[in-house]
């Protein structure tokens, strides 16, 4: 009957190219090694190796058995890697990127869980609302939501978000509540993006996808100032489902024009293709899949 670890030896011997380096790998003397593999010969019917006292030649019979036996190998590491895997538990850091509006309210309790769950974790949680490049910056891990743009990242879709318009009772009470789209023109707006005028939003409604042009005093690329300054009533804003319901629960901000949400958009999670994800991550991207997919796509339903 074959023997496993006979092939294992017979395939270093011909990675190292001769039985003394494969000794050294195996870390077994080299007349165990000989021996092995002379067994495997004997298992086969077929000479493997030809021997001299100065070079190691491969056959072409046992060329063609390498081949063969060492992708069925592979295999079987890769089964002892899985399985090693699955058994250990998530220990040491992960490092997480997330715009700022997205992280503060969806992903934090998701990071809050986890470490409860493996005290042995670290999590770094790098909210911007910049695309970082994950490889250079280190990143095993980035959520984002809208549409991807190509790149070698894999990507994993948790689920849908869209926004709402929101106002402040104090700005409705002072500018009135607009009755249709069009009035949107006549009010202020926080703009969520670079520029106070000239902004376009792209709404679906009762009849179907419309475009209003928008303008206002205060306009920021980061979406905690948008909150803050819709807060303090200089307008009209666009806000993530996930950040006006409770604000809006709450009574600090009231719905405008509730026919109308921007259009739903994806979210995902993003990580390097060339990187072997661990069962850090591998555990994170489970939890937060959970946490994330179910409110997302709640929220929605919601719309």
């Amino acid at each position: 009957m074959l023997d496993l670890n006979d092939i294992v030896v017979f395939a270093r011997v011909v990675e190292a190219g001769s039985f003394t380096a494969a000794a050294r790998l195996l870390a077994m003397p080299k007349t165990t090694v000989s021996r092995r593999v002379a067994a495997l010969e004997r298992e086969v019917g077929v000479r493997l190796l030809q021997r001299t006292t100065r070079s190691l030649n491969v056959t072409d019979a046992g060329r063609l058995y390498y081949e063969q036996s060492s992708q069925a190998l592979r295999t079987i590491e890769e089964a002892n890697l899985r399985l090693a895997e699955a058994r250990a538990e998530p220990s040491g850091t992960i490092r997480i990127s997330a715009p700022v509006g997205f992280g503060g309210h969806f992903l934090t309790a998701a990071v809050v869980d986890f470490l409860a769950m493996y005290p042995k974790t670290k999590v770094e949680l790098r909210l911007t609302d910049d695309k970082l490049n994950l490889v250079e910056d280190g990143i095993d891990l980035a959520f984002r939501t809208g549409v991807l743009q190509d790149s070698t990242l894999i990507a994993r879709k948790l689920g849908s978000t869209h926004r709402l318009l929101c106002a402040s009772p104090d700005y409705l009470a002072r500018r009135g509540m607009p009755e249709c789209l069009a009035d949107l023109a006549h009010h202020q707006c926080v703009i969520a993006g670079p520029s106070t005028s000239g902004t376009h939003w792209v709404l679906d409604g009762p009849h179907g996808q419309e475009t209003v042009t928008v303008a206002g005093r205060f306009a920021a690329n980061e979406m905690q100032a948008v909150v803050a300054a819709t807060l303090a009533g200089f307008g009209i804003a666009q806000l993530p489902h996930s950040i006006a319901e409770p604000l809006i629960n709450g009574g600090r901000l009231s719905r405008v024009l509730r026919d109308y949400t921007t259009p739903v958009g994806g979210l995902h999670v993003l990580y390097p293709s060339s990187r072997h994800l661990s069962p850090l991550v591998k555990a994170f991207i489970v939890l937060a899949s959970d946490r994330i997919s179910s409110r997302a796509n709640t929220a929605a339903d919601q719309q």
